[in-house]
């Protein structure tokens, strides 16, 4: 069998695993178990944005028809005003359901107040990681407070259309010489419309990649838009030979935005294809 029939085989295999643990699937492998990867199925996670249309319930009922079992919780589900009880109320639900909130985010700081609240946010919801976006003139102030607090920041980029961070270089290049508690949630969609190569950022900055938002775009240009995982124009297979170099140990959180009326299917097939990627990569 070709290489491209094994490839397309074992994506194929991934996309059938939204369901059943690609890490149990592997876990049959003799080649995989001598070679166990950087990126195990429990690497997985979702973008709260993903969920912008959907309240927690039905946020956390897509969650497990995918099978994905981390989230970046976004303040639509869990307000950055919330009550003790508010946090433990939606935190009881995700745990209900067997998923983890890894980080809180994105959360805009353009204040020092708003800085302020951030960290207090993330250290009531108990999570070691905000994804952020502070003001780079705040980012003196925003070093104060992840010592204070030893919470990791993670500055998110946004794209060509972001005046702050538009690609992770943006943001690196202000935060490499900082405490080593703050680094980048590299979006590679916005990062390739941006004019940066996913891949090779993440072999460029790999000691502050802290998080990934993972999604497609159907151009690398400015106009780029949101497509399914695997039809358009990231190369997936370069980004997870790259993150095994670096032996990445975060989340990769699918963040889908193609269609967020109706996103089960394109987060479906999203999944499947980077998990199928990740088979075939530690297949070989």
């Amino acid at each position: 069998m070709s290489s491209r029939r094994n490839f397309l085989l074992h994506t194929a295999m991934g996309m059938a695993a939204t369901t059943i643990s690609p890490f149990n699937l592997l876990a049959r492998n003799s080649h995989y178990n001598d070679h166990t990867p950087t990126l195990p199925d429990e690497a997985i996670g979702i973008a709260g944005y993903t969920f912008a249309k959907f309240d927690l319930d039905q946020a956390i009922a897509i969650m497990n028809r995918v099978n994905i079992k981390n989230i970046s919780v976004k303040d639509i589900h869990l307000p950055l005003n919330s009550s003790q009880e508010k946090i433990q109320e939606v935190l009881g639900k995700f745990s209900a359901a067997g998923i983890k909130v890894y980080a809180v985010g994105v959360i805009y700081m353009k204040t020092k107040q708003a800085v302020d609240e951030a960290f207090e946010y993330a250290k009531r919801v108990g999570v070691p990681l905000i994804v952020g976006v502070p003001n780079p003139e705040l980012l003196d102030y925003t070093e104060e407070k992840i010592k204070t607090y030893n919470i990791r920041l993670a500055v998110h980029n946004h794209g060509p259309e972001d005046a702050l961070y538009p690609g992770p270089k943006n943001a690196y290049d202000l935060i490499k010489n900082r405490d080593a508690r703050m680094g980048i949630c590299l979006d590679i969609g916005h990062a390739i419309r941006a004019g940066e190569n996913p891949a090779k950022a993440i072999l460029a900055y790999k000691d502050r990649i802290f998080d990934l938002h993972i999604k497609d775009v159907t151009k690398a240009e400015k106009d780029g838009k949101a497509i399914e995982i695997g039809r358009g124009v990231i190369n997936f297979k370069q980004l997870i030979s790259a993150l095994d170099k670096i032996k990445y140990s975060g989340i990769c959180s699918i963040e889908f935005e193609k269609d967020m009326n109706d996103p089960l299917p394109g987060i479906a097939e999203s999944t499947g294809f980077f998990r199928g990627v990740i088979n075939t990569l530690h297949r070989e």
